[in-house]
């Protein structure tokens, strides 16, 4: 589904196009989730722009249904000559119980990955729902139609005080291996035009996504620096980041049009480190928190 995208996407992502040479993947339809799962909060047209933006993956394929059906399976298998199909290691059930994924185990070609521990979006939600709880009275009219639209689905109960019974807080533990695996292991060419954009790319979504693209296409090389949560916390408020620095600074670098990160940029920019890091470009966005994203 890829709904609200996380970097346990990019990660599973990141493992399934390991297994062979080239990635295809399936971004289920709003009505298919919605019968299934209860409405994604993420429309299709955003999910499919940030699923093309992750480094890993080479084609995408639109309305691609819950449940492996025959048919499905004979057109990946005959037209975009795919060898398996893959998923990650928890279970996917539709609503009468049985396996969405049956067909493709009974015909020998499905393969399963890992699944990244310590984020979910039912985690994700839960700490939503803190943070809107935690707000003033008079900032908190959009916590109840956020609490319908995730007790719809989405396999959490959300209670009378509004949460679930995830987790409310990161359980992400930061490894150097991690970095590595999400790394582009490359610096910017001698003569290279080095473009930096820094923010807080708090819950990475598909605008984060359009900036970076246009900001990629003003050089050869993009660096992004990510503010610490204490930097995000005394501007935008102690209810915000909602995913920590680490969690932040893996989606940003499975971004596609990304290059390297600075992980706790600081807030001003200063000499020393436009020198160090030979940056020729510094680029800002408008903040725009409360638009729609579209495809332009």
């Amino acid at each position: 589904c890829f709904d609200m995208m996380h970097y346990g996407h990019c990660n599973a992502l990141r493992q399934a196009r390991a297994l062979g040479d080239e990635l295809v993947v399936g971004v289920v339809s709003d009505d298919e989730i919605t019968a299934n799962k209860g409405p994604p909060v993420t429309p299709l047209h955003e999910r499919m722009k940030m699923v093309r933006a992750v480094k890993w993956v080479d084609d995408v394929i639109p309305d691609a249904p819950y449940a492996i059906t025959e048919d499905f399976m004979n057109k990946l298998f005959n037209e975009y000559n795919i060898d398996y199909i893959i998923h990650g290691d928890d279970p996917c059930l539709l609503p009468d119980g049985t396996d969405a994924y049956a067909l493709a185990k009974k015909a020998g070609r499905y393969k399963q990955i890992k699944r990244t521990e310590g984020v979910s979006t039912t985690d994700i939600v839960g700490r939503m729902l803190l943070c809107v709880r935690e707000r003033p009275v008079s900032d908190n009219q959009s916590h109840s139609s956020l609490q319908r639209q995730f007790s719809h689905g989405h396999g959490q109960n959300i209670d009378d005080s509004g949460f679930g019974n995830g987790t409310k807080i990161s359980h992400f533990l930061p490894t150097s291996r991690r970095i590595v695996q999400f790394s582009n292991g490359r610096g910017p060419g001698p003569d290279s035009r080095v473009v930096y954009i820094d923010g807080a790319f708090d819950l990475f979504h598909a605008g984060h996504v359009e900036i970076l693209r246009l900001a990629r296409g003003l050089g050869d090389f993009l660096l992004v620096g990510i503010h610490t949560d204490q930097t995000i916390s005394s501007t935008r408020g102690p209810h915000r980041p909602i995913m920590n620095l680490h969690e932040r600074s893996l989606s940003v670098l499975a971004c596609r049009y990304v290059d390297e990160v600075i992980i706790g940029a600081p807030w001003h920019i200063s000499k020393d480190m436009i020198t160090t890091f030979n940056i020729s470009l510094v680029v800002h966005g408008t903040i725009a928190e409360n638009m729609d994203y579209t495809e332009g």
